[in-house]
């Protein structure tokens, strides 16, 4: 049998594109068989050097802790919680509509099984540069023009898709088998078009 496909979905949870996008990860993983990582990654030290609006770097710097969180329970209890532990905190933020962020976290956490984490363990040094390595690690690998989601498909690394809403049933694997087949090509770079829809949760 051949082994699973090696996948890494990068995310800051903050971000509602990659809230949508994962919604499809999900969806493809119960019916694809892929070795899944869900890997945290900052859109606030991603977007640190860059001249972009105050407006959305206020947003982002509000909604810090919630990547923060997902990586001090990643360091205290393994990886393996990245992927409960977001879907918990975006079904809040996103869908949910909740800009609470301090009982979003400690309802996720409870949600997903683990224990309280206070602000000043978020805000460790750990976690904080868990973040910017991981940041780090996806502009590496696609480059500074670059966001979230990024999908890493056994070393051939995009950013996206963006997808609204997030197809479900044969259409989410149609999308992902053309996502594999062009990850597959060295020489692809880009396919994009505008964005005219907001996210559909």
């Amino acid at each position: 049998m051949p082994a699973p496909l090696p996948v890494t979905y990068y995310f800051d949870p903050a971000c509602p594109w990659a809230w949508m996008t994962s919604r499809w990860m999900t969806e493809v993983a119960q019916e694809r068989d892929l070795d899944l990582t869900w890997s945290v990654m900052s859109l606030r030290y991603l977007n640190e050097p860059r001249d972009i609006p105050q407006e959305y770097r206020d947003y982002i710097a509000q909604r810090q802790n919630l990547s923060g969180a997902v990586a001090a329970a990643v360091l205290r209890d393994g990886p393996q919680v990245a992927g409960p532990l977001y879907t918990a905190l975006g079904t809040r933020v996103h869908p949910g509509g909740r800009r609470d962020i301090d009982a979003v976290v400690a309802e996720a956490l409870a949600e997903a099984g683990l224990a309280p984490l206070s602000q000043a363990e978020i805000d460790a040094e750990g976690p904080q540069q868990l973040l910017r390595d991981t940041t780090a690690a996806v502009v590496g690998k696609v480059g500074e023009d670059v966001g979230t989601p990024t999908i890493d498909i056994d070393g051939a690394a995009f950013f996206g898709p963006v997808v609204t809403p997030a197809p479900t049933g044969q259409a989410a694997l149609d999308l992902w088998d053309g996502c594999v087949l062009v990850a597959g090509v060295p020489g692809f770079y880009e396919i994009k078009r505008s964005r005219t829809a907001d996210p559909i949760f």
